[in-house]
């Protein structure tokens, strides 16, 4: 993955300002769409990036980007679920934790080089593999962005939850969940309104609030970290289980991953992409979920900790790990509250993009909109979440996060056996052609014959399969390997027919 990997572009040798470019999107010129993007906002929707508008050359941004999307209290109470909810030991949980991390990390890594290389977004790079058109009956990209949206609106809505709770417990309850969430919502909207340049710019700096407040609360509270809670050894099954939540944590990034390096130049060597992304998510993803489970693995055996887990999930934990620093614990507290802005702004500006491909007619609807209304749809999701069904709806989002190792396994033997690593093969004046796109009936008859050995070997709180309850949870796995092998033969047969 460096420059003799193939490209579909030569470097720009035309310097065009990230705010110019983003301002280049609709044929059809509105007084009030102009005004907006003389305000900076970013009014490009989906549509491909020209080459010569890929002038970014502040590369270390995708890293930052990456880095503060993770620095945040997601990983903490993902690391807690293996100690608290499947009683692993902390050094077993470091160890899954350490060795799943470095694999399920890559696809996000490779994916987010697409970005530069053909200026396509994630979902939009999809219809190469999956098609496009709806009216000419295959329209199964759709079905691929269905599944994504619910994916990162689910994470989003966490998000909010998390957030919400932290600011709750750090008042002992006297503000309700509901102003923290609206707080926590709002403040995401308004960095992901403004588009791909100010998206950028805020992750590029507010980690450093993120990290400051986890370090502090770890210093604070991490005299008790080594009251573990005593534990049996855990069998090949909860081992392989808990492998399948860091996989569900994981893999679901790199259906989004070329979204963050669309405008980057060209010149940008492959290798240079992955290892921002993949370090980006990687060094603060192991860590954080490493300390989410010495959290888990002790707050048993901590009254205090115990309440606060039991009355505002990770974010009360964390405040009975500040009880001790008076008035300055509970400012950190709401940093740390705060520090899941970065993921959920990210993720909005993802789910904005991925709306204008679930329906023709939404290409013509303004970007920035769909960030309005998915704040709109969120916030009272949110706030029933934080009252009844939060439980449910994180099991249910690890649930639904299979389908994107499938999704995984098309994509990339896509990409390496059909069009032999060479982005070129993308033609990106062909995104909106359907004719000159694949029909994607092979791609989705991979993924969803795949699911037909997937669903029996998956297990999760709803649901335990018949193969899963003797295996563990390996349906990640099976999904990931069947469909790759399965997409090999019935592409084969699609290009017969179909030579695209």
């Amino acid at each position: 993955m460096g420059h003799h990997e193939k490209s579909s572009q030569s470097p720009s040798t035309t310097d065009v300002d990230v705010d110019v470019a983003e301002s280049q999107t609709y044929s059809t010129p509105k007084k009030w769409l102009t005004k907006i993007s003389a305000l900076g906002v970013e009014v490009r929707g989906i549509m491909p990036v020209p080459v010569e508008e890929r002038t970014d050359k502040r590369f270390i941004n995708v890293f930052f980007v990456w880095f503060t999307m993770s620095m945040n209290l997601l990983p903490i109470i993902t690391g807690m679920v293996g100690t608290l909810s499947f009683g692993i030991s902390l050094r077993d949980c470091s160890l899954l934790i350490l060795f799943f991390s470095l694999a399920c990390t890559i696809p996000a890594g490779y994916f987010s080089t697409f970005g530069s290389r053909t200026g396509l977004r994630q979902m939009l790079h999809a219809r190469y593999t999956f098609g496009a058109d709806w009216k000419k009956s295959y329209y199964l990209i759709s079905v691929i962005v269905a599944l994504n949206l619910c994916t990162i609106a689910g994470f989003g809505v966490i998000d909010c939850v998390l957030g919400g709770s932290m600011l709750s417990a750090v008042s002992s309850g006297k503000v309700d969940d509901t102003v923290g969430i609206v707080v926590i919502a709002l403040i995401a909207m308004v960095v992901c309104f403004g588009g791909y340049r100010a998206l950028h710019q805020y992750e590029r700096y507010s980690w450093i609030f993120a990290l400051l407040a986890i370090v502090i609360a770890t210093g604070v509270g991490g005299k008790e970290l080594v009251n573990q809670a005593e534990t049996a050894p855990a069998s090949a099954a909860t081992i392989v289980g808990y492998g399948g939540v860091i996989a569900g944590f994981l893999i679901p990034w790199a259906a989004m991953a070329a979204d963050f390096s669309v405008y980057c130049d060209p010149s940008v060597t492959t290798l240079r992409i992955f290892a921002y992304t993949y370090a980006g998510l990687f060094f603060p993803t192991v860590p954080l979920m490493v300390l989410g489970a010495a959290i888990g693995g002790a707050t048993p055996n901590i009254p205090s900790w115990s309440e606060g887990y039991d009355n505002y999930s990770v974010g009360g934990v964390l405040q009975a790990m500040l009880l001790s620093a008076g008035g300055f614990g509970r400012f950190v507290a709401v940093l740390l509250s705060l520090s899941v802005v970065g993921n959920l702004a990210a993720a909005m500006y993802s789910i904005s993009l991925n709306f204008q491909l679930l329906i023709p007619f939404f290409v013509r609807v303004p970007r920035f909109i769909f960030s309005i209304v998915y704040t709109a749809v969120a916030i009272p999701v949110a706030i029933t979440a934080a009252k009844s069904f939060f439980d449910s709806l994180e099991n249910f989002i690890y649930l639904i996060a299979y389908w994107s190792a499938a999704f995984v396994a098309v994509v990339a033997v896509e990409h390496f056996v059909f069009r032999k690593a060479d982005c070129a093969s993308y033609n990106v004046a062909h995104w909106d052609q359907p004719s000159k796109l694949p029909t994607g009936i092979a791609a989705i008859g991979a993924m969803g014959l795949s699911f037909g050995l997937a669903v029996p070997c998956m297990s999760q709180v709803w649901y335990t399969g018949p193969l899963a309850e003797t295996t563990g949870d390996i349906g990640f796995e099976v999904a990931l390997a069947l469909a790759a092998i399965l997409y090999l033969p019935l592409r084969w047969l699609e290009l017969k027919f179909r030579a695209v």
